[in-house]
């Protein structure tokens, strides 16, 4: 049998919930980063691609590069932008893309989102 007192025990109170709904949005969205390659600490880097067209290969070294970057500029360098973090990245001719970072130790660990790739209009 099941008592009421034991219930209220292992259920948390409604406003238990409701904060722990509000850590766990804020988390989700702290966890994507905007970069713009065309605002000035990122338009002079030499290995930026031009846009969505660029290979593979040659976005995740650019992406690699501003992620690079972000950290140097960030107050602690070695835990931001952890693996796992998004990045919504607005290459120099407009496009865009969702890229992820699979390995932060790593000149190559990010790679982009299929499907995310958006041209210049």
């Amino acid at each position: 049998m099941s008592h009421p007192t034991n219930r209220r025990r292992f259920w948390p109170r409604p406003h238990v919930w409701l904060w722990m709904l509000v850590f766990v949005t804020y988390a989700a969205a702290a966890a994507t980063v905007v970069i713009n390659a065309m605002d000035a600490p990122y338009r002079n880097l030499q290995r930026t691609p031009a846009g969505v067209q660029a290979s593979q290969e040659e976005r995740a070294i650019g992406a690699a590069q501003m992620v690079a970057l972000y950290r140097a500029r960030s107050g602690a360098p070695f835990s931001a932008l952890p693996a796992g973090t998004t990045l919504q990245v607005t290459w120099p001719d407009g496009s865009s893309e969702t890229l992820r970072i699979v390995d932060p130790l790593s000149p190559t660990g990010v790679v982009p989102v299929k499907g995310t790739q958006q041209r210049a209009d």
